[in-house]
């Protein structure tokens, strides 16, 4: 009932914290705790104790508890904790009798309860009632056969009073239920203890059958070779094995096996216990197996046996991967580098056969790349292993013939048969083999591969007919052109060398004309033909207006030894700043002034070098809007603009710079002075006051004395005060805004005037002072 009611009240609401900001102090979790302990209220002393002197008190006292443990129970019956209690107590009070009475009570209520029994048992054993106890167990194993913490107290008791007899039947009767495996090793060890080998040898016999594992067999083994039974240790080991065949064979058994006789030093019977399991054992289930048959032969066999248990094992490892993907190409690498460190040719034949005849489905470029490399390893292999030159043409043959050139080819193969057939001092075979190859599918790898044969073979004709053939396959390729020119070059022809740069450029596509026309240019600088790479120069500045075409051509007038040079290199630097004045990119334009600066630096005058630092830009960072792919805004970007001065349309931007510039100050000066008024107007406004009233004082004083005339005096006075103040106060009370549009007039007129003589200057404090307001205005 009382759990019921609270059950059922309410769990009261946890408060909604609204505002989650931190608070302004913050307090610790130490804080916490010391002001708790601080403000800690007096603890309550404990209630005195009872100290019973009589009978009559005892027996109140006896009966006021056994009420109060009696009502508890009849609340809640099932609560076995109120029944233990209640015992607990009595026995307390040595009154075993009716501990025993609750417990009985108790057990007709939950005779299921594992802690009631233990409980009432343990009271039993406490006060020495050796029979109860025994009873009690006979009782709890009875009625809860399978709740193992009853026997093993039971057997534990009967033991601890010497009742061997009595404990072995316990187990015995325990032995009936079959129970896990622990108890049957309990049952052993008991045995055990006293010297009972036999009884023991009977329980593993019964054991290994209720529970048919391999550690428990294994385990039987070891306890006969513990005690020295070798005979029988092996002949448990060999009806394991028939035990379990071969549908339920483990690596585990063979291997407890093995190491038993390896002990007995028996190796024959080890190897042929290992091969045995090898022979019978899925080779993914036999990892341990093959470890421990590597390891054994290591420490007894010959160096060839370790190595065929070594070779054996991957040899399966790869056959498992190759049958699994027979395209897995890599696998076959392995497993034919395997082969070829041990294996007599026949069988790597045999294999290289398998593996190429795993064809790639799909006749992709991509599926092909790894298969082709198992041809190529063939040949090799048959070439520098076997040494058998015809098998080894045969095999580059067939690789060729396999691969469909139509859709690709692989220049490495044709380029490794025609190295092959030099090799064999065969070089009518290796041209032909790449006059084919470059008949079938031409590939720049192949026309490469052709030329670099000829050179070293110093077969410069057949080395022209080649360039001829491969421009005329790319004549985009700028390389070919250059190597073309470079050979004529070396052959001491330079005209047909020029002649072949002429074509090259001359080409309407090529993959990097800034090579080649670099490339010519350097042909003319070391033919020392100035006056032709001066024309070259002027060409290709038709085709680009490229800075660094500009900056290298100053560079090469710069490097001829001549009385004009630094005139000639001045003058281009020149041409080229007016030719980048229409240009967009301002950073190819800042490149060359760098250039000619740092060119003036070193060559020029005091007048060149100001001349050049005026033309530099002024970098000035602006923003601008981006918008984002959907159209939508995307916030404002910073960037840097270069604003030179020598652009006539940048002129006016440059002036409102200085003008804003003026402005700002002059503004600044009008707010100063205006201050500078207000005080001067509130000291004359002061002194005005002042006069007029020792001017009243004074009147005063006259009209004392002449009282007639004193009313015209005193308005001639009234008057002339009147024509004074305007006179005397100099307040202007013009607007704010008359002020500013004076103010930023003079400025902007005396910004124009500054603007005149340094225009550079004004842009680069009206930048550092404020970019924004001027672009603004």
């Amino acid at each position: 009932m009382a759990s019921t009611a609270a059950g059922k009240q309410r769990i009261p609401k946890v408060a909604k914290v609204k505002n989650k900001a931190p608070a302004e102090v913050q307090i610790t979790a130490e804080q916490l705790l010391r002001e708790a302990k601080e403000r800690e209220l007096e603890l309550l002393p404990p209630p005195p104790k009872q100290k019973i002197t009589d009978e009559e008190e005892l027996n109140d006292y006896k009966l006021r508890k056994r009420k109060g443990f009696e009502d508890n129970i009849r609340k809640n019956r099932t609560v076995i904790s109120n029944w233990i209690k209640y015992a607990q107590w009595e026995e307390s009070l040595k009154e075993v009798q009716r501990a025993r009475s609750i417990y009985e009570r108790a057990l007709d209520v939950d005779h299921r309860n594992i802690t009631l029994w233990l409980k009432y048992a343990e009271m039993e054993m406490k006060n020495r009632q050796v029979n109860h106890a025994r009873n009690i167990w006979d009782r709890a194993i009875t009625i809860l056969p399978r709740v193992n913490q009853f026997w093993y107290k039971y057997t534990y008791m009967e033991e601890m009073l010497g009742n061997v007899a009595g404990c072995r039947q316990v187990f015995e009767r325990w032995m009936e239920w079959e129970p896990e495996e622990q108890a049957w090793h309990s049952y052993i060890n008991f045995e055990l203890r006293y010297k009972e080998v036999d009884k023991a040898r009977t329980i593993y016999e019964r054991f290994v059958i209720v529970h048919p594992e391999v550690k428990n067999w294994i385990k039987y083994a070891r306890f006969e070779e513990k005690f020295g039974y070798i005979t029988h240790a092996r002949k448990v080991f060999e009806r394991g094995v028939e035990f379990f065949g071969e549908e339920q064979i483990s690596e585990d058994l063979y291997v407890a096996f093995a190491k038993f006789e390896e002990k007995q030093k028996e190796f024959e019977r080890v190897r042929v216990i290992y091969k045995y399991a090898l022979d019978r054992i899925p080779k993914q289930q036999a990892q341990e197996l093959f470890k421990n048959y590597t390891m054994f032969e290591k420490k007894f066999g010959d160096r060839r046996g370790i190595e065929d248990v070594i070779v054996s094992k991957r040899r399966f490892q790869y056959e498992e991967e190759v049958k699994a993907n027979p395209h897995n190409y890599d696998a076959w690498f392995d497993y034919l580098r395997l082969l070829e460190s041990d294996a007599d040719p026949d069988s790597v034949r045999e294999v290289y056969e398998r593996a190429i005849a795993n064809v790639p489905p799909i006749q992709e470029k991509r599926h092909w790349r790894r298969y082709i490399y198992l041809w190529i390893n063939y040949a090799l292999y048959e070439e520098l292993e076997v040494k058998d030159p015809e098998r080894t043409r045969q095999v580059y043959q067939t690789s060729l013939d396999f691969i469909p050139h139509k859709k690709f080819t692989f220049a490495k193969i044709w380029l490794l048969y025609a190295q092959f057939e030099i090799r064999q001092k065969n070089l009518k075979n290796a041209r032909q083999a790449l006059g084919t190859a470059i008949g079938k599918s031409p590939k720049n790898k192949l026309f490469k591969g052709y030329i670099e044969l000829e050179l070293q073979l110093r077969e410069f004709d057949r080395c022209r007919k080649l360039y001829e053939k491969y421009l005329e396959f790319g004549p985009e390729n700028c390389t070919t052109w250059i190597k073309f020119a470079e050979l004529e070059t070396i052959l001491g022809d330079v005209e047909r060398a020029r002649a072949i740069f002429e074509l090259a450029i001359g080409q309407p596509r090529l993959d990097m004309p800034e090579v080649l026309w670099k490339s010519y240019i350097d042909f003319e600088i070391e033919q020392e033909e100035y006056d032709n790479t001066r024309g070259l120069y002027k060409r290709l500045l038709q085709r680009t207006q490229h800075v660094k075409v500009w900056i290298s051509y100053a560079q090469f007038e710069l490097s001829i030894d001549s009385s004009d040079r630094l005139q000639r290199c001045r003058q281009i630097y020149e041409e080229a700043n007016k030719v980048l004045r229409s240009c967009e990119e301002k950073e190819e334009r800042l490149m060359l002034l760098e250039s000619w600066r740092d060119f003036e630096q070193e060559f020029g005058t005091d007048n060149t070098r100001d001349r050049i630092r005026k033309l530099l830009p002024e970098k000035v960072k602006k923003r601008r809007k981006l918008t984002a792919e959907d159209g939508s805004d995307a916030g404002w970007e910073e960037y840097y603009d270069y604003i030179f001065p020598e652009d006539a349309a940048n002129q006016p931007n440059l002036k409102l710079l200085a003008m804003a510039k003026m402005w700002k100050k002059q503004q600044q000066q009008d707010e100063v002075e205006d201050e500078e008024g207000e005080e001067k107007e509130e000291e004359e406004e002061e002194e005005e006051e002042e006069e007029e009233e020792e001017e009243e004082h004074h009147h005063n004083k006259e009209t004392e004395e002449h009282a007639s005339p004193a009313p015209a005096e005193q308005r001639e006075d009234q008057e002339a005060t009147s024509e004074k103040a305007p006179a005397e106060n100099p307040y202007d009370d013009r607007d704010d805004d008359d002020d500013d549009e004076s103010s930023s007039s003079s400025s902007s007129s005396s910004s124009e005037s500054e603007d005149d003589d340094n225009d550079s200057d004004a842009s680069e404090k009206t930048k550092k002072e404020k970019p924004d307001d001027a672009e603004k205005d």
